[in-house]
């Protein structure tokens, strides 16, 4: 198996939401590079960052790539991200959340990797599964055992974020896992999951076959949840070409979601630094 044989089906979507005047949101659609970044600075500068985070991956389009690539787009977006903010008297930052499809040990693998709160999501059969880990402060929290996870949702400052492209802590957390034949990858900005749970995302791309399909309908989902941010989904089905199932995927169901974030928190990372 190689990257070249890996076929899939993608689907992208950004809507400014129902409250926002602009849309500082930004989805690449690069293959073999995906991601969404989430601009923050307000209009003219958190639009402009996230802009340039995509501009910066944009000439991976089409290319073979490695972690060095990566990590040499994140530095080529901080850098221009840090000359807007030193502009704008707000600053300015981003988020990025993306998966690349890369070569590992002689079989398509995923590289996850990001920086901030938007998400990357593992969609097998009907379980869900979030790769990513948020960079934020209600997450810290969370991890430092101050704060339950079922009182996520109400933290006041939950979204108040850590790390982001452009500002002075820019690492990228970052995991390898195999490509597999029938799972669908889901990248979104925190528009969807602040108005959209887990279980309501789950659901959505349980029921919704295509990929275009299912990013209409959780782009839907948040609107009607409020659409108090910009709200954008990046949608990937592979088709063909993968690993059947994961090495210790073989009992499926909720046992493969559990092998799944053992191998992301425990297994192979890769090291991506922004900076």
């Amino acid at each position: 198996m190689t990257v070249e044989s890996v076929v899939l089906r993608v689907a992208a979507l950004t809507d400014t939401g129902l409250t926002r005047t602009a849309n500082e949101d930004a989805v690449l659609d690069a293959r073999p590079v995906f991601l969404v970044a989430d601009g923050m600075g307000g209009h003219d500068a958190g639009d402009r960052a996230s802009a340039a985070v995509v501009a910066a991956f944009e000439p991976l389009r089409g290319l073979p790539v490695d972690v060095c690539d990566i990590s040499d787009a994140l530095s080529r977006a901080a850098a221009v991200v840090e000359d807007i903010a030193a502009a704008h008297k707000r600053g300015a930052g981003s988020t990025v959340t993306g998966v690349a499809l890369v070569e590992h040990e002689g079989a398509p693998h995923w590289l996850v990797f990001n920086v901030g709160d938007s998400r990357v999501y593992r969609h097998h059969g009907t379980e869900l599964v979030q790769l990513t880990i948020d960079h934020s402060l209600g997450q810290e929290l969370v991890d430092a055992g101050e704060l339950r996870p079922e009182d996520l949702a109400s933290f006041s400052r939950r979204n108040v974020i850590t790390r982001a492209v452009g500002a002075p802590d820019s690492t990228a957390d970052s995991w390898l896992l195999p490509v597999v034949d029938g799972e669908r990858l889901l990248l979104c900005s925190d528009g969807l999951t602040g108005e959209v749970s887990d279980e309501a995302i789950r659901a959505t791309l349980t029921m919704n076959g295509r990929p275009e399909t299912a990013a209409a309908a959780l782009v839907r989902r948040a609107l009607q949840g409020g659409g108090r941010d910009n709200v954008s989904v990046l949608v990937i089905d592979v088709v063909s070409g993968g690993a059947r199932t994961r090495p210790d995927d073989a009992t499926g169901g909720r046992a493969a979601v559990s092998a799944v974030t053992d191998s992301m928190l425990e297994g192979t990372t890769v090291p991506v630094r922004a900076r």
